[in-house]
């Protein structure tokens, strides 16, 4: 019961998405049949929401444990509604505006007359949505491995020569600009390529500037889940650009399921819902303090879909083999983690008063 508290919220606004669902099924239908497969493709994209981003919800509370309570309860407020109705629904709006040179209440209109031709203009945009995303993911995850303070090693024979690599000054910009220039050397289509570049540029610059703000509102920054707590303000900017990021995939890949863009909206709003409960739990429940690896799997899980993002480019990467990739190095660094808590047992319960006082 003390579990269910955390995701009651979650259901409640479960059980109004799929209200909502069904009268714009029925409404476009007029029949019971219509009303029932909206329902259901809302709780596929839920399912599928939750399942691709369970390594986001880990890489959030890393965050979100260091945030006063104040702004975890923005993030599960103000933050769920960016994410809903800022990410899901007007994201690609814009994505479709720009790519088409017409304003947002026209891709609006486009989506609502013409799904198919708006799907088409979206699923246009792939390789600078992919430029983008990858390319700020990227860097979250160098960012975190080439910390040299860091103390804790998950593949220690790979994770400690990145920490001594951090040494160098804009290591993490400099790695991911080498990763931007040979994507964009081998895998983006000849026409294609400055599309690319200047999105992963822009996803790089939204990157400096998330630090920068954390820096000039007095956060320690580029030390993302680093003890030392960031601003309130600029954690809050950082998890709405990561989460967006996380989102990209998902709301690219809901158009196989729909056209119809407030039912992907509910649905991918069903599942934002339930990784943002599920930050939560991890927050309170102290799991990230419990399972020392746990947080390593996460931002090997980040630094994984960047890449997936950088081949999907030319190649077709299915979301199943995405999603299974990064729940899989979470699941092992869980599994790492009970295995050397077992082994150490004083240590692990000295962490875990340490958590609980």
């Amino acid at each position: 019961m003390s579990t269910f508290r955390f995701f009651r919220g979650a259901f409640l606004f479960t059980g109004l998405c799929l209200i909502l669902g069904g009268w714009l099924g029925y409404q476009q239908a007029h029949t019971a049949a219509g009303a029932v497969n909206a329902v259901l493709i809302c709780l596929i994209l839920g399912v599928m929401e939750v399942s691709l981003s369970f390594d986001n919800a880990v890489v959030n509370a890393t965050i979100l444990r260091h945030m006063s309570l104040y702004w975890q309860r923005m993030f599960l407020t103000l933050g769920m509604l960016v994410a809903v109705f800022g990410m899901r629904l007007l994201f690609p709006l814009i994505i479709v505006a720009l790519s088409a040179h017409i304003d947002p209440l026209a891709a609006l209109h486009l989506a609502l007359s013409a799904p198919d031709r708006y799907a088409q203009v979206l699923a246009g945009s792939h390789t600078a949505i992919m430029g983008f995303g990858g390319a700020f993911l990227m860097l979250v995850g160098l960012n975190f491995f080439l910390d040299q303070d860091r103390d804790v090693h998950w593949i220690s024979f790979v994770e400690k020569p990145f920490a001594h690599l951090g040494q160098l000054p804009g290591a993490p910009i400099g790695l991911t600009l080498i990763a931007v220039l040979l994507t964009a050397r081998f895998l983006v289509p000849a026409g294609q390529v400055l599309t690319f570049t200047d999105a992963a540029l822009y996803g790089i610059l939204t990157w400096l500037g998330v630090e920068g703000i954390g820096a000039l509102l007095g956060a320690e920054a580029g030390k993302a889940g680093a003890a030392t707590a960031r601003s309130g303000l600029a954690s809050f900017i950082y998890l709405e650009v990561l989460d967006a990021s996380f989102s990209f995939d998902g709301v690219i890949g809901a158009f196989a399921l729909s056209n119809d863009l407030f039912i992907i909206t509910l649905g991918l709003g069903i599942g934002a819902m339930f990784v943002r409960s599920l930050t939560v739990l991890l927050v309170e429940k102290g799991v990230l303090s419990n399972y020392r690896y746990l947080e390593h799997g996460a931002f090997w899980a980040i630094l994984t879909l960047a890449f997936i993002m950088f081949l999907s480019v030319r190649l077709e990467v299915p979301e199943l083999v995405t999603g299974c990739l990064g729940g899989g190095l979470i699941l092992l660094a869980f599994l790492s983690s009970v295995f050397w808590n077992r082994a150490h047992p004083e240590a692990a319960s000295m962490t875990l008063s340490e958590e609980t006082s």
